[in-house]
This record gives C-alpha cells, structure tokens and sequence, in this order.
C-alpha cells in the first residue's frame, strides 16, 4: 500500500507545474511541521503523512466573538455564504467545479475561527485552494442568495429552540461573559437577520479577513507545492494600513484536548436563538471603535439563569467556572479531570475505555436512574475557557412518584467538584483517565481532516505544531498533587472563582449559593 501511494503522489507531483516565483522555505526543524511565511503574512503548514487523498484548509482568525453591533451574525452568514457565487464564478459553476473534486468541502465558523477546508483526491489540491481562494477573495454576496440565508437562519433558530443540548451551552457563553466578546451568541440574532447585507459582510471580512490572520495547511501533498499554490492564489492579499493586529488574535485549541465540547466539522449546531438571550445587544451607535474592540479582552462575570419552561420533558443543569486559556499547562490538567469526571447518557454502548468507569457514571447515573444525562464539559479558548458539569433529569411533578428538582440535584453535582478538593485520588484512577485522554487524542488524528484542522489551528494559536508525543509526555507527568492543585485554582474556595448556573425547565435551583457553601466550593 505505501508504494501505491507514494506512485499516486509521485503521478499527481508530474502532472503539477509550479508558477515561476520562487519562494524561500523557512524549515525549521523545531516547529513540529513544514511552515513557511509568504512575504504579505500568511503562513503555509503541511504534515507529511501518507494517506489516499490530501486535505488543505484555509483557517482565520475572526468568528463571533470579533463580532460588533454593526457586524452581529456576520459570522453566521459567511459560514452559510462560502462557495456560492463570485465574481469569477456563477453559483452553478461553483457547484459544478465542488462537486467535480469528488471529495468534501467545507466552511465552518466557531467564536474564534473561521475554516474552508476540502478533502479531495492527490491531484485534486490546486482546484481545491483556487475554490476556497475564490470564495474568501471574490465573493459577490448576491442579494437573492443572502436572501435564501435569512429564511434558513430563522429555521435554524425553530429548530433548535426545540433542543435544549444545543441551544443551553450558548446560553451559558452569554451569561458566563455578560453577553460580549467570547458572549456573543454563534447564530446570528433574529432581530438581526434582516439587516445583514453584502456591505455587512464585507466589512467584517475587510476588518479581520488579513493574511497575517490567515494560516494555509495541508496534508498529503509537497510542502513547496502548497507554498507556491498559496502564493500564485493570495499574494494579491493586503493588510490596511490603519488597522492593527489584535492581541487576540488566537483560535480556539483543536478539538483533541476538548473532544467532548468541540465543534463538528460540518455546520455547527450549538447556536442559540435569540429569545434565550434577554440581554439586549449594544446599539450601533454605541460601538466602539474597531481598535478598542480588537485590544479588549473577554471580560468572565458568571451569574445565574433560569428559563421557565413547565412543558419540557428534563429539567437541564449546567454548572461552570472560568479557567485558563490554552497557552496555559494546566489545559492539560483539565483535560484529565474533565475526562476523570467523564460521564455520559443513561442509555450507553460503552464498556472499558468508553466512559463507564467515569466519576458521573458511576456516582450518579448509575444510582439514580431519573438522571438522564449527566457529562463534564470544557470549552477552550485563547485566553479562557469554561470549565463545568451538567445533567438532564426527569423533572419533579405533583402525583409522579419518580422526579427530581434542580435544588434536588445540584448537590450532587457540587459534590463531585468537592471531592476533587478535598479527596485523595487514587493513582489507578488517574492513569485510566491519563490514559483515556492520550488515546482519544491519537484516535482523533486518524482523520486527514482533522489533522489538518488540528495543524492550522494550531499554528495560529502557537505558530507551531505540539506534536501527539509532547501532549502526552505533559499528560504522563500529571499526579494527584498537580489535579487537586489545579482544581483548587479553578473552584476552590481560595481561588475566589465565580460558578455559572443556567437551569431550564419546571422549577429554578433555589438558594444556590448554600449549596457551594455547604460543600466549600467556590460559587458566588
């Protein structure tokens, strides 16, 4: 099989014919992956790994939460506009020329990335980056497709106000950072549908659509070959002068250390409709300048949200605390308690290393069976992430036997976040859950396409590649003391950390703030 592949990608190489420009190759050996920086900015990353077909994806820095008043739900949009009509191409001869690569194409926005990525055969590449080039620099934006956009956006919002799983992590966002920055809201608002235009998206793709912002991997294919396909398709690409790069300028961590929480590689689905979201959204008039936007950083709050909602079929309960950005080592540490912690539906396939033998398996979903789902989750990004627990349970009704309130479970839950303070945790646990973490994160590199996503995401976050044995070896280190360590800078009392709550359903979870008292977690 190797040397069939390596005919394939020796056949696809003689059949590809460089421009002429010769570009310098800055490869260095410590950085985890050929990188290469073209003179306007934008870097080029490649894996050498072998394989059937290659991917290639173009990852920005921008999402929702560089979104201002005047930009709100731009994100959303794009997303839904990629790979439609431009100024080169007809929206006919976009689908002919997608559908031609016999591979998969894509856009995804998430609140600090923007991605087109294509999985494709070998020779397939050079149209694959002229698509997504065409999309990104020549997009028409014609009036009946973001027409057509705006009755799917106000679907999407039915739709998923029916899914509490989804809608509920986007509720959390927007009370854990009071509505702005990391708060702001992956679908675009209903009251904003109608005013996105061409000139709205436009001025969020002027403003954060910048090569120095903008990061070219791939897999399966030479690394000049990339280099010079990037730069015969955006060398064009400049940086307005009176803008300036912000310092937060950093995507979200792949999904390897935060597979429970990452967002799918098709279209996201945990958007939020705007009813769930009373905090109204700043005027246009009130908007700061664009350079006070990109130097201010998420600003966490925490609070309490209950939504009433007596005909649901569970009461939903998400508990969560901010904690560090992905820089940071103890990422690492979160990672294995979120694992350790585990969890999962009532209902499970699972068995050894699937789960089972979790702390929220086996503490609570296996004790009480009107819990129907109950998970720990963790939500990284460049300089926060969210760090929590939540469970859906059957809801406490007057002349049912089986039931339960908020008040009733969130003990439960707090006490698990207690025991990680106060308990020893035993070495067997902890290398299970180490162990855990390190397969889940080789089995998710099997994917071309989300090894790709992994490199270009990376390499904005780092300017590098971590490479699988380098997480591990900071995963082997971890003890008993470091988890507890980072649990009490995280939600301990000292730590003065504030907790999140968002209830839905029948009834609210009462005095809340006892409950972390009584089990000296930090809360309020």
């Amino acid at each position: 099989m190797r040397r069939a592949g390596a005919s394939l990608a020796r056949r696809s190489n003689a059949l590809y014919r460089p421009p002429r420009r010769r570009i310098s190759l800055d490869l260095g050996p410590d950085l985890g992956c050929q990188l290469t920086t073209l003179p306007n900015k934008i870097r080029v990353a490649t894996q050498s790994t072998p394989g059937h077909f290659s991917s290639v994806g173009l990852y920005v820095d921008a999402g929702s939460r560089f979104e201002t008043a005047a930009t709100c739900g731009a994100s959303h949009f794009l997303d839904r506009l990629a790979f439609k009509t431009t100024t080169t191409r007809s929206n006919d001869e976009m689908a002919d020329a997608v559908h031609a690569l016999g591979g998969q194409i894509l856009c995804s926005s998430s609140r600090e990335s923007i991605m087109y990525q294509s999985s494709h055969f070998h020779q397939g590449t050079p149209k694959a980056l002229s698509l997504i080039a065409d999309t990104v620099l020549n997009p028409s934006f014609l009036p009946t497709e973001i027409e057509e956009q705006r009755d799917a956006a106000r679907y999407e919002i039915r739709e998923l106000s029916s899914k509490p799983e989804q809608i509920l992590p986007e509720v959390l966002h927007s009370v854990a950072y009071g509505g702005t920055a990391l708060g702001n809201p992956l679908m675009c608002p209903e009251e904003r549908i109608d005013a996105i235009n061409g000139h709205t998206l436009r001025t969020f793709m002027k403003d954060w659509f910048r090569p120095e912002r903008m990061v070219v991997a791939g897999a399966g294919m030479p690394h000049e070959q990339l280099v010079e396909l990037t730069d015969k398709y955006f060398s064009s690409l400049r940086s307005p002068d009176l803008r300036t790069t912000s310092p937060l300028a950093r995507p979200i961590v792949p999904p390897p250390l935060s597979s429970a929480s990452a967002p799918s590689v098709v279209k996201s689905m945990s958007r939020a409709a705007s009813y769930l979201f009373p905090t109204s959204p700043p005027t246009v008039s009130d908007e700061p300048a664009l350079a006070d936007i990109a130097q201010r950083r998420s600003s966490y709050t925490g609070g309490h949200r209950f939504i009433h909602d007596p005909a649901a079929e569970f009461n939903h309960l998400y508990i969560a605390f901010e904690s560090v950005g992905v820089c940071h080592d103890d990422i690492y540490a979160l990672a294995t308690i979120q694992v350790l912690l585990g969890g999962g539906g009532s209902f499970s396939a699972g068995g050894p290393g699937k789960g089972m033998y979790s702390r929220l398996y086996t503490h609570i979903l296996n004790h009480y069976p009107q819990v129907d789902h109950c998970a720990s989750f963790h939500h990284i990004y460049s300089d926060s992430s969210l760090f929590g627990l939540f469970a859906s349970f059957v809801p406490f009704v007057e002349g049912q036997r089986v039931g339960n309130t908020p008040s009733q479970i969130l003990p439960h839950l707090v006490h698990q976040l207690s025991l990680l303070l106060y308990a020893p945790i035993p070495a067997a646990e902890l290398d299970r859950a180490k162990n855990q973490l390190k397969s889940s994160l080789t089995m998710a590199m099997e994917s071309r396409a989300i090894e790709v996503e992994d490199l270009g995401r990376q390499i904005l976050v780092h300017n590098r590649k971590l490479s699988l044995s380098e997480m591990a070896a900071k995963i082997d280190q971890l003890e008993p003391a470091d988890i507890r360590k980072v649990a009490e800078r995280v939600f301990g009392l000292e730590s003065g950390g504030k907790a999140t709550l968002v209830c839905m359903g029948h009834q609210d979870t009462g005095p809340w703030e006892e409950v972390f008292q009584k089990y000296s977690v930090a809360g309020a």
